[in-house]
């Protein structure tokens, strides 16, 4: 076997609250020390070379992937006014092409954005926000060239099919829902937000269409270093929404969309500890809170008195109901709840408390993810409906009928079988009693001899739920004889608002331990053994597989760790790090005595020490923002330094991309494939 690569040691001292650390590999922040650059390659060839004999496996799962993609390909049309837009794919090409049609369905293509042309002779390309005009005229779209969540925003003239000569850089343009702008009913007037040196996104401006973008006027600062500031429109088209966000509390602020000169009026002051978020319809909005509601209740309150002692309640709190979201339309409120680890839609009319029912879905096991649905004066209702075991389907939910109509499923051109696989619910126990529902998938041929691979997923943080929804790619594991499971564990949703608190702060460790729980439950119910137990997880994910190694290095027989969060008390203790200072109240300020010592019992770079580990695959991206390259690569090094075994642990790192990764879906589908072959490898 080759021999490794060794990080020079360099001695760093850490002081905190009377105890002295001793941090050799430190030194790895220093991007421009070419020891640090000279060690990723090094790494990075390691891999290559211990890996090179998967090659043929990569390439084979990679072709079964690409064969389960209708390469061309078009998403549901969705209808706004006039217009049907959706996006669409080609064949051989990277990224989707932005497009819409007017009047109906039959009517010529217009191609608003084609992503392939804006990646040329970039090896990353991201669109960030995507907001049309009211008027349909103009797009305003922003571009992340890197990976590093930093966005260029530009402005398109959809009649005269050319760029503006505006070009903003340094915007937010959210990494999930093309949100970070939004146009005032004039057409003429936008709104955007910028970052701070940290990539907070913390300033508010206005911005006329032709005028040079220095001359912007800054229209609020959000200098709370604990809060993410982000701008939206209201879906009734009626108002600009300012959100000051933090986990534990948040604020906003409305201006008339048909004003876009005024100021911006303050909804309701922070709070700590209070979290509340807003719908507008006709003279009220709806507000979701958690105010004397833990698993929120949703409110009203006049347009013009929107403090906290002018609202009423129109839903009451309920204790096995969570209140996730609410979409209002003209004359309709939708509520997207979770009830018993499943989700839920609520419909009723327009005051949220006449003819209210919920929609049926058809498996136990499910569910959805919402759509956009921005026409405000529609029947219809688009989501997502999904399982295991069945394809993404866009669905068309008449509200006036209530008739469910499936617009589009995914297709699987090389064929697929849904009859052919398990899709089932256990409960592991977890050490104080708790049961901890496991989503699993496997062949129906599948035996309990306790001899199966299996892949145990987990996520378990900020509340965000681990969905059992289709995945194709997955397929490739699972035609192989895999069990894959989804541990469900506390510090997600799942189960309520409890569920989430529950794992994180002070409660952290539940997160760690509900996970062993469910590897110990799957070796127990005769699904795998410890040499073919995997686990797998990334960002956050990453510390929770990371810290249940370090707890358990003897349970499992192959980690994945993507992008993972590990080095928990040094990047919790640098304020200047992006994400920290919002951080705190999920983890805690480590500035806290008490804080420290619980982040120093689990930070799995902490708490690394000389035992025998499982095999190991690390992954991060240069330019990751969020979880910077360091920790995985600081997460390699002491791994190295003390491993007793002769278990494989390899870095591989993406040096031209961010936090998720590879942007083109083929280049994404051949970083799935090596984490596939890596585990099919190891656990033969």
């Amino acid at each position: 076997m080759p021999s490794h690569p060794i990080a020079p040691k360099h001695a760093h001292i850490i002081a905190q609250h009377g105890q002295t650390r001793v941090d050799n590999y430190f030194w790895l922040r220093e991007r421009d020390n070419p020891q640090t650059m000279e060690y990723l390659h090094a790494e990075d060839d390691y891999q290559q070379e211990m890996t090179g004999h998967t090659l043929p496996l990569q390439a084979t799962l990679f072709d079964e992937m690409k064969a389960r993609i209708k390469e061309d390909d078009t998403s549901a049309p969705e209808k706004v006014d006039d217009f049907f837009y959706y996006t669409r794919t080609e064949q051989g090409k990277q990224y989707p092409l932005f497009c819409r049609k007017s009047g109906s369905l039959d009517a010529p293509e217009e191609i608003l954005l084609d992503q392939n042309a804006l990646a040329e002779g970039r090896s990353f390309c991201r669109v960030g926000a995507f907001q049309v005009s009211s008027d349909h005229s103009k797009l305003a779209y922003s571009v992340d060239e890197d990976g590093s969540e930093k966005c260029v925003l530009y402005i398109k003239d959809l009649t005269q099919n050319r760029l503006l000569a505006e070009k903003i850089p340094n915007t937010s343009g959210d990494v999930y829902d093309h949100a970070g702008v939004a146009w005032a009913n004039d057409n003429q007037t936008l709104f955007y937000v910028t970052l701070d040196p940290s990539l907070r996104p913390d300033k508010l401006y206005r911005h006329h269409l032709g005028q040079n973008p220095a001359n912007d006027q800054l229209l609020y600062h959000e200098a709370d270093e604990q809060f993410f500031l982000f701008v939206s429109k209201s879906r009734s088209q009626a108002y600009i929404m300012a959100f000051s966000y933090a986990y534990a509390s948040g604020e906003w602020r409305t201006l008339p969309a048909d004003q876009p000169q005024a100021d911006f009026t303050l909804f309701q002051p922070r709070q700590r500890g209070m979290e509340y978020y807003i719908e507008h319809h006709g003279e009220q909005f709806f507000v979701r809170t958690n105010l004397d509601a833990r698993n929120f209740r949703l409110m009203k309150t006049p347009v013009h008195a929107t403090n906290l002692s002018h609202w009423q309640e129109v839903v009451p709190h309920r204790a096995d109901t969570l209140l996730e979201d609410m979409q209002a339309f003209e004359n309709h409120l939708v509520l997207y709840e979770r009830r018993n680890g499943l989700r839920q839609i609520r419909i009723s009319a327009a005051n949220g408390v006449s003819n209210t029912r919920n929609i049926q879905f058809p498996e136990p096991v499910y569910t959805y993810y919402q759509a956009a649905n921005d026409e405000f004066k529609t029947d219809t209702l688009r989501f997502h409906y999904t399982s295991l075991v069945t394809p993404k389907s866009a669905i068309d939910y008449n509200m006036g009928t209530d008739t469910w109509n499936v617009v589009k499923q995914d297709e699987i051109p090389s064929g697929y079988d849904p009859t052919l696989f398990t899709c089932e619910r256990q409960f592991a126990t977890a050490e104080d009693g708790t049961r901890v529902p496991i989503s699993l998938l496997y062949r129906r041929e599948v035996q309990r001899n306790g001899q199966n691979p299996t892949l145990l997923y987990g996520y378990g943080s900020y509340g965000f739920s681990q969905e059992p929804a289709f995945n194709a790619n997955r397929l490739s594991l699972v035609e192989r004889g895999f069990v894959f499971a989804i541990a469900h564990i506390r510090g997600g949703s799942e189960m309520g608002r409890a569920w989430y608190e529950d794992g994180k702060m002070l409660n952290k460790r539940n997160t760690f331990t509900d996970f062993i729980a469910c590897a110990e439950h799957l070796i127990a119910e005769g699904y795998t053994c410890t040499p073919k137990l995997a686990i797998m997880g990334r960002s956050a994910g990453g510390l929770l597989v990371g810290a249940a190694m370090t707890l358990r290095p003897d349970l499992f027989g192959v980690v994945v760790a993507a992008v993972p969060f590990v080095d928990v008390v040094n990047t919790m203790s640098d304020p200047t790090i992006p994400l920290t200072t919002m951080e705190y109240d999920q983890w805690g300020n480590p500035d806290d005595r008490e804080y420290f010592d619980y982040m120093m019992s689990y930070s799995p770079y902490d708490n690394l020490r000389a035992t025998t580990y499982p095999d190991i695959l690390i992954s991060t991206g240069l330019n990751d923002p969020r979880v910077a390259y360091w920790e995985p690569a600081k997460f390699t090094a002491k791994l190295r330094e003390l491993s007793t075994s002769d278990k494989l642990i390899i870095l591989k790192t993406n040096f031209e991309a961010g936090h998720a990764g590879a942007s083109g879906r083929y280049d994404y589908l051949k970083e799935v494939a090596f984490e596939y072959a890596f585990l099919i490898d190891r656990l033969a």
